[in-house]
């Protein structure tokens, strides 16, 4: 990857792929994607595919890693993670892989940071409020 193609080194880059990620994400798909990773199988699963990268996993080293067995139930959450929009599938000869969907993923983070750090921009030392009863005033506009 080179300095003009890479994010990190191209602001301009990174801000076009902050809101091409942003844009594709609604509150209706975050739902739909937390909803997904609500659940325990789900999200083990989810993390393992994000593991495994590009290649993906077939669902037999799935069940095999989730010390599980390749069943309907284990059928049913991959079908959950892939309607919810965070994997996809592919037929390889007798196999199914699952990947992770990358793009969704970094969609819904930054979804959920679209206002972190209180307005701020990152990095920088959010404004915290003093407990009720301490002697120090003050420090953001809300408590004063």
């Amino acid at each position: 990857m080179t300095a003009a193609t890479s994010c990190r080194h191209n602001p301009v880059v990174a801000v076009f792929i902050y809101f091409y990620y942003y844009r594709n994400m609604d509150t209706q798909n975050a739902v739909a994607a937390l909803g997904a990773l609500a659940q325990e199988t789900r999200l083990k699963i989810f993390r393992l595919l994000v593991q495994a990268g590009q290649e993906g996993l077939a669902v037999g080293r799935i069940a095999e890693l989730l010390e599980t067995e390749p069943n309907g139930r284990l059928s049913f959450h991959l079908k959950e993670l892939v309607n919810a929009g965070l994997a996809s599938t592919r037929q390889a000869g007798r196999f199914v892989f699952y990947t992770a969907n990358y793009p969704a993923m970094n969609a819904l983070l930054a979804y959920l940071t679209e206002q972190c750090c209180g307005g701020l921009p990152c990095g920088s030392v959010a404004p915290v409020c003093p407990p009720e009863n301490s002697p120090l005033p003050p420090t953001c506009k809300a408590c004063r």
